[in-house]
């Protein structure tokens, strides 16, 4: 529609075709009113019975909610409209008419359970506080997009079907690929660490990964998106730098252009950017504190990974984004280099909110020979790797990098309940559709 108004837009004086869907509508008897709905808010429109031609009462009060319309008419100052003003009707058009009985209320005055929710996840995203959590997401993606642009990094994207997974055959999704197999890919880490390689030396890249794992939390996905960083000459260090940088600008992105998307979910006063550098605890620190908490039934050893409860106690001892950092190297994957001076510590690091954690990273080996030992001390085949570890034999720098949950930084960010909130379709054990 060429000379269409947005409701947000719609000024006293000024005459306006706005269209959007049917929020609600008021029978009064003599005097009746139509709420409208477009992405920038609601705007009345008012019908007085007596003055009005029938035909156009009828066409605009007999509409079943959430019903598309097109309204042309004069804009009026009136105080007691949800918006100050409101529209005196020339014309109305039904655009599509919805279906009497929807399946949830859009409205948000007859709550809805999750299943239903995303079962109908087009009529659930009309609820304001639905469309601002996605709104916030597509701001984050842009401020860290524009933060690796500040960084020099280069965009790139990596194939999502391949030979063989990232850690090997497990929690792999297997398919069907011209009659060989092949798998959804766990994670872009070995094609990044090649590009870094390449000359393009520092890169990024934002886009799915599929894990194939049994679990059924509110934290956990098989489709999930990943915010990715790899750069050649770089060390653990400088790459837990940068992903603060990201994860900080995510925040400042949000603060400083979902104001609107913040007050509609309740949290603008309460909503904070991260000022303070993150806490980085050794995991052998990490343990002691968990420890020291009290709040496991057993006390943690070195060697074991962090449960839930765990990172749950430590979080809430630090209180605050923080990093953990000189993991076991045999409970870190083959690509990340051990310390030199101590090949039982890995420069793995993981970076958490006090809540879960986010960001998994590490400096990479980069030297052919213990690249390819990497991968049989963790029972790999170097041989169905070829395309990845004869790479490091050309000329392969050192290197830094990791991968951020898309999903968990919108959910720890607005201290959603389940990850399928950030997540317009969201891939689980159970749900394929839609």
């Amino acid at each position: 529609m060429d000379d269409r108004t947005y409701t947000a837009d719609a000024e006293p004086g000024d005459t306006v075709t706005v269209a959007g869907w049917v929020h609600e509508i008021r029978d009064l008897g003599g005097i009746a009113f139509l709420v409208l709905r477009d992405t920038t808010g609601k705007i009345q429109v008012k019908f007085e019975k007596d003055e009005m031609d029938d035909d156009l009462v009828e066409t605009g009060l007999d509409v079943h909610r959430e019903s598309v319309l097109a309204v042309t008419g004069a804009v009026e100052e009136e105080e007691r409209a949800p918006t100050g003003v409101e529209v005196v009707p020339e014309s109305v058009e039904v655009v599509a008419e919805a279906d009497p009985e929807l399946p949830l209320d859009p409205t948000g005055k007859v709550d809805a359970e999750l299943p239903t929710r995303l079962d109908n996840r087009t009529l659930d995203l009309r609820k304001p506080e639905v469309k601002a959590i996605f709104e916030i997401r597509a701001e984050v993606l842009r401020s860290v997009r524009e933060q690796f642009r500040d960084l020099d990094c280069t965009e790139i994207n990596t194939p999502k079907i391949v030979a063989t997974g990232t850690e090997g055959g497990t929690e792999l999704f297997p398919i069907t690929y011209f009659g060989r197999e092949a798998f959804m890919n766990q994670s872009p880490q070995l094609f990044k660490q090649l590009m870094v390689g390449s000359g393009l030396e520092r890169v990024f890249e934002i886009g799915p990964i599929f894990r194939a794992e049994e679990h059924n939390t509110p934290r956990h996905l098989n489709e999930a998106t990943s915010i990715d960083f790899e750069s050649a000459f770089y060390d653990h260090t400088e790459a837990m730098d940068a992903c603060e940088l990201v994860v900080r600008a995510a925040y400042e992105g949000v603060a400083e252009n979902c104001q609107a998307e913040l007050e509609t979910l309740g949290l603008a006063e309460t909503f904070e950017v991260p000022e303070e550098s993150f806490p980085r605890l050794s995991y052998e620190e990490a343990i002691e504190r968990i420890n020291a908490t009290g709040e496991l039934d057993e006390q943690l050893v070195w060697g074991d990974d962090l449960s839930t409860a765990a990172e749950h106690a430590l979080g809430e001892a630090v209180g605050q984004h923080y990093f953990i950092t000189d993991w076991p190297s045999e409970i870190k994957p083959f690509y990340i280099k051990d310390h030199d001076d101590d090949p039982q510590l890995s420069t793995g690091f993981d970076m958490m909110h006090p809540s879960m954690e986010l960001v998994s990273g590490g400096q990479r080996e980069h030297r052919y020979e213990q690249l390819v030992a990497g991968f049989e001390q963790q029972g790999l085949d170097p041989d169905q790797f070829e395309y990845y570890t004869k790479m490091f034999r050309y000329g392969m720098p050192p290197h830094a990098g990791w991968g951020l949950g898309g999903e968990r930084l919108v959910m720890t960010m607005l201290g959603l309940e389940n990850i399928r909130e950030a997540v317009l379709f969201p891939r689980d054990r159970q749900r394929l559709s839609p």
